[in-house]
């Protein structure tokens, strides 16, 4: 199972020959937001595979003109080549803009899933823009964690959460990678190829 997750900075290579032979078989792609509609509506085209998206704080444009061919995820839990996902959109609140959340508007919405998630028995994959607190997120307002990201965590332990927001540059794959409990959060910035034995694996 090979699934390409991407965020927040359009990636030229994915574009070209080039990127098809970087992430090539892959099966699924998954945003975390802050891309341009007209970007995942490309990649979906080129790669031929479905892609499921949520918006970041910075994606008001997706409200009014949505990518073609792709799936919003925010909200839902959805078996995806035998993996639950779910996805859950946007930042902390800062200043008032579209897909801000205070940390009690995100616990209501993690709160109406609550029968989903008992039913479903818990979740593979998180995706989300932003990062849990105090796991790889920001001191400033804009770019902190949501505080109920790391309760589920703790409660459903996701095999992977999937995030954006944080701009960082990385020399190594492991260095976007920190473990909570039995969750790998992958920061995803640019793109990510993530590969697993099989979904029995995830």
């Amino acid at each position: 199972m090979r699934i390409l997750s991407i965020s927040d900075v359009i990636s030229p290579i994915l574009l070209d020959a080039r990127g098809k032979d970087l992430v090539k078989d892959i099966d699924i792609i998954l945003s975390c937001g802050d891309l341009p509609p007209e970007y995942l509506t490309s990649l979906a085209n080129i790669y031929g595979v479905p892609l499921y998206y949520v918006c970041g704080n910075h994606d008001i444009r997706l409200k009014r003109n949505p990518p073609k061919n792709c799936v919003n995820l925010h909200g839902r839990i959805m078996r995806i080549h035998g993996l639950k996902l779910l996805g859950l959109e946007g930042s902390i609140w800062y200043n008032g803009g579209p897909f801000q959340y205070t940390e009690r508007q995100m616990r209501s919405c993690l709160r109406q899933l609550r029968l989903t998630l008992w039913w479903e028995k818990g979740i593979d994959v998180v995706v989300t823009h932003a990062p849990p607190r105090h796991i790889q997120d920001g001191e400033d307002l804009c770019h902190r964690g949501f505080e109920c990201f790391r309760w589920l965590i703790t409660k459903y332990q996701p095999k992977y959460f999937l995030h954006g927001h944080i701009h960082r540059n990385f020399s190594e794959p492991s260095e976007r990678i920190s473990i909570e409990n039995n969750t790998r959060v992958i920061n995803t910035y640019g793109f990510y190829l993530l590969e697993t034995e099989d979904s029995s694996d995830v």
